[in-house]
Order: structure tokens, then sequence, then C-alpha cells
């Protein structure tokens, strides 16, 4: 892999809630299903006094999970360990310090000490997480 940073990230000035539904819609395009929706600027601002900061750092901030039967059988059956890829993660955010740019981002699926067979199912699923990212931001 000729990019090593774990984490992808594709961005807009935009509004989030456009961006958000336009993750979403890009997801459910390419036949998969949302598993779970997770509110990650809430779950920080309830809990940020817990643990001794209330420093704000997302606007908004959510995650979606979802899976692709189809993908996740062909790494899995390349490497029985690559469950640990599954299921998908993508998440949109934007900054409380950067209002009006909006970010969509995934980690690599990517294990330097896979098959041949491994690296390329996986490669497989970055592709679909880099089209999905792309769409959503207006860029696929």
């Amino acid at each position: 892999m000729a990019d090593s940073h774990p984490v992808v990230t594709h961005s807009k000035r935009a509004k989030f809630d456009d961006v958000r539904d336009d993750l979403k819609f890009a997801i459910e395009a390419k036949g998969l299903v949302i598993d779970y929706q997770s509110f990650i600027n809430r779950m920080l601002e309830r809990t940020g006094r817990d643990v001794g900061s209330a420093r704000r750092i997302y606007a908004q901030a959510q995650a979606f999970v979802f899976c692709s039967a189809a993908l996740s059988r062909k790494t899995m059956e390349a490497d029985p360990a690559n469950i640990a890829f599954c299921p998908y993660s993508m998440v949109v955010y934007e900054a409380a310090q950067d209002l009006g740019t909006v970010h969509v981002a995934y980690r690599r699926p990517w294990r330097a000490d896979g098959s041949a067979a491994s690296k390329a199912a996986l490669r497989e699923v970055e592709l679909l997480l880099d089209a999905i990212a792309r769409e959503a931001v207006g860029r696929g």
C-alpha cells in the first residue's frame, strides 16, 4: 500500500446534515445496510465533565457501521483473522473549530502480514469505502 496513513479523510464545505445524508445514501446505494449509527459528539458532550474535560471537539460527529456479505466473506476466506475488519465503520464530522467543513473518514483495512489473497480482498474493501466517501463529498 503506497499510503501508510491509517485514516483516509475526504472533506468539503457544506452543511453537516447534507453530507451525513449523502453518506447514508452512498452506503445504501451500494446495496449495504447500516446496522448501527453512533452519535459520537453527543457521547463526548455527555461524558466530558466526567473525564475532566468540557472542551467541545465537534459541532457534529456520527459513525455508521455496516458490512458487505460478499466482501466480508471474501476477506475471511482469504484469512479468518480478517474478521477484525468487520463490520466497516465510516464517520462524518464537523470540527467545532472549523465550522462549515465536513469530513468523511474511514480506517484502512490493511495488514502488513497478510497473504496475497488477503491483501487483495482487503484492497477491495478499501476501494468500496473510498468510493462511498468520495460519493458522499461529491467526488465520486
